[in-house]
């Protein structure tokens, strides 16, 4: 005899911050749909229209200019400060790039002196550039 529903949700934000969520019980649609809209505000979709933390503005640049094909962290740093009209160390690209590619969102390439990406799932790096 079940007594009610089991749902569990796994969500990833822009910024790699995991949330958990486990539903049980008598769950309606109703309150479904309030949990799919929790959802689309922590990942930005919600009220807010553009990033707020440097990870979620890096990786916003990322899907809107290099969804299809290799880039490098100069070229994201270029596209930031074109986006944001906000300086921004290399450094700090290069670490968030990194990140996400140990959490397996991109792709990472070592050709000649730098780094190459690519978003994990859509395209392989080129070969050569």
């Amino acid at each position: 005899m079940i007594l009610g529903r089991r749902i569990r949700i796994d969500v990833e934000d822009g910024d790699g911050v995991h949330y958990n969520l486990k539903l049980e019980g008598d769950v309606s649609k109703e309150k479904l749909l309030h949990v799919c809209e929790m959802m689309d505000m922590l990942e930005g979709r919600g009220g807010a229209s553009t990033p707020d933390s440097v990870g979620a503005k890096i990786w916003h640049v990322v899907e809107k200019y290099f969804g299809y094909g290799g880039f490098t962290s100069n070229m994201v740093l270029e596209k930031y400060e074109d986006e944001y009209n906000e300086p921004i160390k290399l450094s700090v690209i290069s670490t968030y790039l990194a990140r996400y590619s140990s959490r397996m969102k991109l792709h990472r390439m070592k050709t000649g002196r730098e780094w190459t990406y690519a978003l994990a799932g859509r395209n392989a790096i080129p070969n050569s550039r």
